[in-house]
């Protein structure tokens, strides 16, 4: 095994990028940009803490993130789990990441920067779905933002409909909850109820 272990022997592996991969790097949302997050009904939040790393799909309609101004987006924290992990990481450490998906395309957006969250009953009411605000919103300064090309999910191809896993190949989720906790939670119950209390909650 030949372990890498300093960033000049991985820059002997790799090489240096190029143009193309540095020059689309900004710290701003250009029209571009702002089509990319605008069309995007689904990303994922990264983020640190003392307990370490984590990642969180977050999705909504289309342009669920708001473009505040060229270096700020605020996404509001909907409906979950309540373990708030995210939540957690960022009031202790404010570094978070933002990764969009856009079903169809190749092409995703990244955005690095520092978040914040803010709880004013005004800027709650106006991400408001059917009556529902969210409890929080995130406020996310722009450090870094740029595309990332379409290799992986041409690689995987992920949009691709022949390529979609049944639900039946799965374990489900109220067989994962029965399993882990001995019988505790009644799995099939947990299946049965969950499309209804899905719709009920969304928001």
């Amino acid at each position: 095994m030949a372990e890498i272990r300093t960033i000049e022997e991985l820059e002997a592996l790799y090489g240096r990028p190029a143009e193309t991969a540095t020059v689309k790097e900004i710290d701003r949302i250009t029209p571009h940009y702002r089509a990319f997050i605008e069309a995007s009904p689904f990303a994922v939040l990264a983020t640190a803490g003392p307990e370490g790393l984590d990642c969180s799909p977050r999705g909504d309609r289309p342009g669920f993130v708001r473009i505040h101004d060229a270096r700020t987006l605020m996404l509001p924290d909907r409906r979950g789990n309540n373990r708030i992990d995210s939540l957690r990481n960022i009031v202790r450490d404010p570094r978070a990441a933002l990764l969009f998906l856009i079903p169809g395309a190749g092409n995703t957006l990244r955005i690095n920067g520092r978040a914040r969250i803010e709880a004013e009953p005004t800027l709650l009411e106006s991400f408001a779905i059917d009556g529902r605000a969210p409890r929080s919103v995130i406020i996310f300064a722009i450090k870094a933002v740029y595309f990332q090309c379409a290799r992986a999910i041409l690689r995987s191809e992920l949009w691709n409909p022949a390529k979609h896993v049944s639900s039946d190949r799965l374990p489900s989720p109220g067989r994962i909850l029965a399993d882990l906790s001995h019988d505790r939670i009644d799995g099939r119950e947990y299946d049965r109820a969950w499309p209804a209390r899905a719709r009920e909650t969304m928001w």
